[in-house]
């Protein structure tokens, strides 16, 4: 029974001396709002225990999971009160959220409090100890309202059921947002039936780099895949049914040389032979870029048109369009650009690239929907009701949350997922600044030199899980944990400044989320280091030494 060792840590806990068995005859009792939340509980904790948890009304061995407006008015949607005290109700467990959300939140505590095994997928046949929850009441809220992950699929793809398998280890951490990274250079990754080559031929490489970009080493083996139509409706129906928003990232104008590949007419064909490209095979910053023609503005309308409808406006309020990384070498030297630049009255390349993206913020907008990009986007002018993905570092997030934009912090120097975990030589392809679990513990998204308005600009945090070097599902387990436990803890817990954050009662509670998110077999990388099976001798990765800029 695992009161100490709960992550993220919650707002307040008041044990209390009874414990509360489970049994057999325990029931579970729902309300019209959580009525759907059921079977979740059922799959999870009933799964796990062997117990039936039965529809049941009256009685004291009830499990109630109901919404309280009070709860809501008072600490938000998230909130949750979790309480196993028979003097507050008489009840075995009560679960209150200010919406069927913040119940959800507080399911997530009822399966830690039973400990590691209510993570696993069956009962085991022979069990010695009953189940049983601590007598405690535990009151709840998150911090932000946007705690996210972001997962590239395109440099590495990842089948549908490990995509379904992480949403299930983002819930388990309450993390709320998935930005499912769709396109790149080396990859497309969702169907789009108007433009059917987008996957027949965008979305396979023949082969790909092994290991960082300087890297020598090839796997000669074709590489790809993607999600059918009904594929994407799948997962965004189970990211829902979890309280999880989906944020489906659609790149334009640069990382586009996938789609170029399958419709050449869209890059910049008076520069080079774009009919020449194929899906790229290496990584890096790419030259190739969508040329900014009414054939291209038309052509990725048509593409947002199938991404709206099969991410519904109230899973996917923001759609994220990147607008990072985008060269204008092409567009210095193409006729067609410099000709749009004139016809606009543009001041150059920034303010084209702002021509694009605005055009795209208002398309969204008239269809009920918000754009936000990476922090590029700012440059030539943004429009306003834009939000940025502050990724370089906290300046351009705080240069937008001072204009008026909503801003999502996730600078690379601290919460990309991809930046090596220990100075050590064994660190499988060892790729950025060292970022420990300690060093992701004291990450604090909101700058202090912010003023409270500004600072009411940061919808919240997001880690991000680039694949160049992760080939397979074991090797994003390897990059994401245990760290994303920590993030998980900054996004949603209420924390002192990072210099007084407790690491080391941090520590002591990763002791118990280590054995579940063994129950739940992550290949997290061991507080000691990688397995020999983790490490990846000889794969060149590009270390930077020293400590990151923190600007």
């Amino acid at each position: 029974m695992d009161i100490d060792h709960l992550i993220p840590a919650p707002s307040s806990t008041h044990p209390t001396p009874t414990p509360t068995p489970l049994t057999p005859t325990t029931t579970l009792h729902t309300t019209p709002e959580t009525t759907p939340l059921a079977p979740l509980l059922r799959g999870t904790v009933g799964v796990a225990t062997g117990l039936p948890l039965a529809d049941g009304e009256r009685g004291p061995d009830r499990i109630v999971l109901r919404v309280s407006d009070e709860l809501a008015g008072r600490r938000g949607p998230e909130a949750y009160l979790l309480s196993t005290d028979r003097s507050r109700e008489d009840v075995a467990v009560l679960i209150e959220g200010g919406t069927a959300a913040g119940v959800f939140r507080g399911i997530q505590t009822l399966r830690q409090l039973l400990g590691p095994d209510a993570f696993r997928r069956a009962a085991p046949r022979e069990r010695r100890e009953p189940w049983a929850l601590p007598g405690v009441t535990i009151e709840d809220h998150p911090r932000f309202a946007w705690r996210g992950l972001m997962l590239d699929v395109s440099r590495h793809f990842m089948p549908k059921d490990g995509v379904l398998r992480y949403l299930d280890l983002i819930a388990a951490h309450k993390l709320n947002v998935f930005h499912f990274h769709l396109t790149d250079d080396q990859g497309w990754r969702i169907e789009i039936k108007r433009h059917p080559r987008l996957t027949e031929v965008g979305a396979w490489r023949s082969r790909t780099k092994w290991g960082h970009r300087a890297s020598p080493l090839w796997d000669e083996k074709p590489h790809g895949g993607y999600y059918t139509q009904e594929d994407i409706r799948e997962i965004v129906a189970y990211a829902a049914e979890r309280h999880i928003r989906v944020v489906p990232e659609i790149d334009i104008p640069g990382h586009s040389q996938a789609a170029i590949a399958a419709y050449p007419e869209l890059g910049n064909t008076d520069v080079i032979d774009t009919a020449s490209l194929s899906v790229w095979d290496t990584w890096g910053v790419n030259p190739n870029v969508l040329a900014p023609t009414e054939t291209m503005l038309r052509f990725y309308e048509g593409v947002l048109e199938e991404v709206l409808d099969l991410f519904p406006e109230d899973v996917s309020p923001f759609i994220h369009i990147g607008g990072d990384e985008c060269p204008k070498e092409q567009w210095q030297k193409s006729d067609v650009a410099q000709e749009r630049i004139r016809e606009l009255g543009l001041a150059g390349e920034n303010e084209l690239q702002s021509w694009i993206i605005r055009h795209f913020d208002t398309w969204l907008t008239a269809r009920g929907r918000r754009l936000i990009g990476w922090d590029e986007i700012l440059e030539g002018g943004l429009a306003p009701g834009a939000a940025v993905s502050s990724w370089r570092g906290f300046g351009a997030g705080v240069a937008a949350a001072e204009a008026g934009h909503d801003v999502v912090m996730c600078p690379e120097q601290h919460v990309y997922l991809d930046h090596r975990q220990a100075a050590g030589a064994e660190e499988p392809v060892p790729i950025g600044f060292v970022r420990t679990l300690e060093d992701v513990y004291r990450f604090e998204p909101v700058p202090p030199q912010l003023a409270p308005e500004a600072a009411a600009r940061i919808l919240g945090t997001q880690a991000n899980v680039w694949t160049e070097v992760m080939e397979n599902q074991s090797r994003v387990d390897y990059q994401t944990f245990p760290r994303l436990a920590a993030f998980a803890e900054v996004a949603w817990s209420t924390l002192p400044a990072p210099a007084e954050r407790d690491f080391a009662d941090f520590e002591r509670r990763m002791t118990v989320h280590y054995k579940r998110l063994d129950a739940l077999g992550v290949d997290y990388r061991p507080p000691t280091g990688p397995l020999p099976w983790q490490q990846r001798p000889g794969v060149l990765g590009r270390p930077i030494e020293g400590a990151p800029p923190n600007r």
